[in-house]
């Protein structure tokens, strides 16, 4: 068997999204002889990145004063008119601003393509010396003998569907390392071990989710208005007891992004987020901007939706959580990258300091500290309420509530509460408490099959490896997930991944996995009712390839 070889760094980043390349650029920025080493499990930078996404300039700002005079794509596209409507099947009601505290406003806020900022920051970095590796995902955490984190290891190559070694094989390399930041973005694996190893939510409120079902249109050049942004709340989720809510952004280049998000907390597990983005694009608000468009790019990812009261103790001997690897979405405002940016470089100088004492593997808690004193935790706390307001008494009520919290709280007056939340998937009811929801077909002009929406995605893995997607016990899918819950994980899966078949030998239920189609949103990571699937990173270079996304 082929040793791994090794290679030495002052700090791995694992993870090439905003956070990690925030963070890397700060340490060069803070010394430029440190060696930081950044893997991304995409086959470029980007490739994974799926946002809105509009954008709060502030942390990038601080990262790069200059960037609007540095060719940064995300310039192109200053927010114009700002829109809120709540909306049944057919009308559309809109919010007066009044509504909501200033810190709401999207003025100043930037929207296009979080995928090409992404790639933009990933050229300032490998400016600085940062050393990037794109198809590399990290697949397994290294611990030295007192329990720190002391690096990782990047996923093998050329592993078969058997477990064989096939004649391209390549082991992973290990990358030791005196520190290492963990931003993998929503629902990591690695960062999950590191929440259990670490106990890092002992203090904390369970982490709650949504799922963002995205696609991008070119569409007639005369409906297209540069800027304008419109967000909905209301139809179709209503119809189903469900909670989200939709966007609509004009971009650059005669395009619109848009997508809806449903909460991960939803009871009946008939529920289909992608069939309800699909009936939500038929409202006449929607329908008529994508008259005569074209859909060009699909794709779908978890969002963390928990907010202040759900971030976890964020550092450990010799690591430290950062962006959305721990949380740090507005979910009122439907931002988190400008907070992971912030969170990156906190954590950097953090790092930065304790290499320059000599520290190797230490626990970095003034990293933590300094979060908690920084304007994250302002921002977030702002706004702590206005989800599990929702969760707790209903859209409506919710909602109202929830204005009227943050209000208070931007007013100084705040109530001196903070609302629970639950685990997503124990909020999954009984499948006969139920009854099928009957969704409509696809028109094939507005709304479209799940397999042609997944070609959109570019998605794609080498088809002779192990599947990435790991069912703990199969019995217990069996029985549970399809005998008792109807098999919702062909429903929740934005991309047809899960079927539930029938076995033509024996007559019986066959789980079916379709491990080609995941584009990583980690839904079934969190909302499988019984925590029975794992999500796993697979062979470097795997899934969706995002282009403007």
């Amino acid at each position: 068997m082929s040793e791994r070889e090794s290679m030495p760094c002052d700090v791995v980043i694992v993870g090439g999204g905003p956070a990690g390349l925030s963070a890397a650029i700060r340490l060069k920025q803070l010394n430029e002889e440190l060696e930081v080493v950044l893997l991304e499990k995409g086959s470029e930078i980007g490739a994974h990145i799926l946002s809105g996404a509009v954008v709060d300039p502030k942390a990038l700002d601080e990262l790069l004063p200059e960037w609007r005079t540095m060719d940064c794509p995300m310039a192109e596209t200053p927010v114009g008119e700002d829109l809120f409507y709540t909306i049944s099947e057919t009308g559309a009601s809109a919010m007066p601003h009044i509504m909501f505290p200033p810190f709401m406003s999207n003025a100043g806020c930037y929207t296009g393509s979080l995928g090409n900022l992404c790639r933009w920051l990933a050229e300032q970095a490998e400016e600085m010396g940062v050393m990037i590796f794109p198809g590399f995902p990290a697949a397994e955490v290294l611990f030295d003998d007192n329990g720190a984190v002391a690096g990782v290891v990047t996923q093998d190559m050329g592993i078969a569907a058997d477990g064989s070694q096939k004649a391209d094989y390549q082991p992973g390399m290990e990358i030791h390392a005196k520190y290492t930041l963990f931003a993998e973005g929503v629902r990591g694996n690695l960062t999950k071990q590191m929440k259990a190893k670490y106990d890092l939510e002992a203090d904390c409120q369970p982490q709650v989710y949504g799922l963002g079902i995205k696609e991008l249109w070119d569409i007639d050049p005369e409906l297209h208005e540069p800027g304008k942004i419109v967000h909905t709340q209301g139809w179709p989720l209503n119809e189903s007891d469900s909670n989200g809510g939709g966007f609509l952004y004009h971009q650059a280049n005669g395009q619109v992004a848009l997508g809806l998000v449903t909460w991960l907390d939803y009871s009946n597990p008939y529920v289909s987020p992608y069939q309800e983005f699909q009936r939500w694009k038929h409202h006449p608000l929607i329908a008529d901007t994508l008259k005569g468009g074209k859909r060009v790019a699909y794709g779908a990812r978890a969002i963390n939706d928990g907010g202040w009261q759900s971030v976890p103790k964020l550092a450990f001997q010799g690591g430290a959580l950062i962006g959305c690897a721990a949380g740090f979405v507005n979910v009122p405002r439907i931002k988190g990258s400008h907070t992971a940016m912030k969170s990156g470089m906190l954590a950097a100088e953090s790092v930065a300091a304790a290499v320059a004492a000599g520290h190797e593997k230490t626990e970095l808690m003034d990293y933590d500290t300094n979060l908690r004193d920084s304007w994250i935790a302002k921002e977030l706390k702002q706004v702590q309420n206005a989800l599990p307001a929702i969760e707790k008494f209903g859209a409506d009520i919710g909602t109202v509530l929830g204005g009227i919290d943050m209000w208070m709280r931007y007013l100084k007056i705040g109530l001196p509460i903070s609302m629970d939340h639950h685990r997503d998937y124990e909020q999954l009811q009984r499948a006969d408490l139920y009854q099928p929801i009957a969704y409509p077909k696809p028109d094939g002009v507005l709304s479209f099959d799940r397999l042609t929406s997944v070609s959109f995605s570019y998605t794609n893995h080498a088809e002779d490896q192990p599947v990435h997607l790991k069912v703990q016990d199969m019995e217990l899918q069996k029985r549970s997930e399809l005998g008792v819950f109807a098999g919702p994980s062909n429903r929740y899966c934005p991309a047809g991944v899960y079927e539930w078949l029938t076995d033509e030998a024996t007559g019986e239920p066959k789980f079916q996995i379709n491990s080609q189609n995941c584009v990583h949103c980690k839904t079934c990571d969190i909302k499988d009712p019984n925590q029975n699937i794992e999500w796993t990173t697979p062979e470097g270079g795997g899934g969706p390839n995002y282009p403007n996304m």
